[in-house]
């Protein structure tokens, strides 16, 4: 499902370097990277779903070489086949906390919102204990509400790939919990693949596979 090969990665004006010699993760399987924040975790699921693009080496998802589509492919590509969960949530204020879920339908021509995923995104607002704010602006919605939000919009039109990044990390334990469970249960349903990086580990237990962040990095070179 998933392949990185000989990647390096730097930030323009910036120290910060990613070099990973390979890493693969397999198709359906819930795997977790733990690190410390600001290790790199988030650039990570950057590259994998071609919001950035390596300096040097693939990164591979479904047998699609992402890091050599065009922007305009790589968009297309992330719509249709990666579900995200932001940091930062990455929802629209103008726009009601049912609006904000149902936004992928209103990106490209190739996704048409239905009355099917209407009923869905109702669905999955129940799920996380939001049905009764449909209707309501995001503005008015807590952060760890917010980040409910930002994970149904994530899971809407069931991606086989689902990038979650800390996913719970404004949410108390109990809720929390409830939130992995979902996107536990929701994978398993469709055979998504779930990739989380999280600093949290009392999730861990949670995922099939661990993987510690710098395990799978180069490490640099010492002069």
């Amino acid at each position: 499902m998933i392949s990185i090969q000989q990647l390096l990665f730097e930030y323009p004006a910036s120290s910060f370097r990613m070099q990973i010699p390979s890493l693969q993760i397999r198709s359906g399987e819930h795997t977790a990277i733990a690190g410390p924040s600001g290790s790199g975790k988030t650039t990570l699921l950057n590259l994998l779903a071609g919001i950035l693009v390596p300096h040097s080496g693939s990164v591979s998802v479904a047998s699609t070489t992402v890091s050599a589509l065009s922007s305009s492919q790589r968009r297309l590509f992330r719509l249709q086949q990666i579900g995200q969960v932001f940091q930062d949530f990455q929802l629209l204020d103008y726009l009601t906390v049912l609006d904000n879920v149902l936004l992928p339908c209103r990106i490209h021509p190739s996704v048409r919102l239905t009355s099917q995923l209407h009923s869905r995104a109702l669905q999955l607002l129940t799920q996380v204990g939001l049905a009764n704010t449909a209707a309501r602006s995001i503005t008015r919605l807590s952060q760890g509400e917010r980040q409910r939000v930002a994970l149904c919009r994530a899971l809407l039109l069931s991606p086989q790939l689902i990038l979650a990044d800390e996913p719970t990390g404004n949410l108390d334990s109990a809720t929390a919990q409830r939130m992995i469970q979902l996107l536990i249960s929701e994978t398993n349903r469709s055979g998504a693949t779930l990739i989380m990086v999280t600093h949290d580990s009392s999730l861990l237990p949670r995922f099939e596979r661990v993987i510690p962040f710098d395990s799978f990095l180069q490490p640099e070179e010492v002069s």
